[in-house]
């Protein structure tokens, strides 16, 4: 207690995988990044949204928008990269990146579809945002080699924020039966918001990864993490998520 209430660091809530339901693992609901910049009355106020975390059955990983643009300018801060390559998330993107690629590798062992989405150079004067857009290379939204899609693994092309508006997303959803998403990629407080709210709104049950989510700016980053947490999905860490998916193919490979 401080002051009389009850501080974010005394609040608990149970992750659950289904693969060790014996050992549940008790952590602060509030354990994320965001701890710096919610206060302890924001955090009372919410207290309504806690419930048990987990990663939801027959997942799918849904990577938006992890294409070159957002890694232009190379491992600097948003500021500088940003003179030059306007829309960069420079150091943020750079350090999502191995926990990323560990993320799909997990994905792929355990044989869990992975979706991505991106978009075309040229779309028509549509955007996802009203960011002003000058001349773009060819190759600026290609996903970025490091995190390409393999042979067969699905590339969705999308004109707005949402993976779902406006594209054929949720039918190859349900044509394969996912009824629950590992959400990863950029920018927390567009288009990873925008597909994660819709995706609820769909039904699916939602996780976002913190360390494969980035923005340009770290307090938009944090707030929306909070926001969705609460609300949308279940914001888990990195190794959670490998965790369940370790098990996850563990589980397939005996069965």
């Amino acid at each position: 207690m401080a002051n009389g209430r009850m501080t974010c660091y005394s609040l608990f809530a149970t992750r659950y995988s289904p693969f060790s339901p014996e050992h549940p693992m008790a952590r602060d609901f509030e354990d994320h990044c965001w701890k710096d910049v919610i206060d302890a009355d924001t955090i009372q106020i919410y207290q309504a949204y806690r419930r048990k975390i987990y990663v939801g059955d027959n997942p799918a990983v849904l990577a938006i928008d992890l294409y070159n643009k957002a890694y232009r300018g190379g491992d600097r801060p948003v500021k500088e990269v940003d003179r030059e390559f306007s829309g960069s998330c420079g150091e943020h993107a750079w350090k999502a990146l191995a926990p990323t690629q560990k993320l799909l590798a997990a994905a792929r062992r355990a044989g869990v579809p992975i979706i991505y989405t991106t978009r075309h150079v040229d779309t028509g004067g549509v955007h996802s945002t009203n960011r002003n857009i000058g001349r773009e290379a060819d190759d600026t939204y290609d996903v970025k080699a490091e995190l390409a899609p393999q042979p067969g693994e699905l590339v969705i092309y999308k004109e707005r924020a949402s993976g779902f508006f406006g594209t054929p997303l949720i039918a190859h959803l349900q044509q394969k039966r996912i009824n629950s998403l590992i959400i990863c990629g950029e920018s927390t407080s567009g288009c990873v918001r925008a597909s994660t709210v819709d995706a609820y709104s769909y039904g699916f049950h939602n996780v976002v990864v913190e360390e494969c989510t980035y923005d340009r700016s770290l307090i938009s980053h944090k707030v929306n993490l909070f926001d969705l947490h609460h609300k949308y999905a279940d914001v888990m860490h990195i190794e959670e998520v490998l965790a369940h998916l370790d098990g996850l193919a563990q589980r397939r490979k005996v069965a």
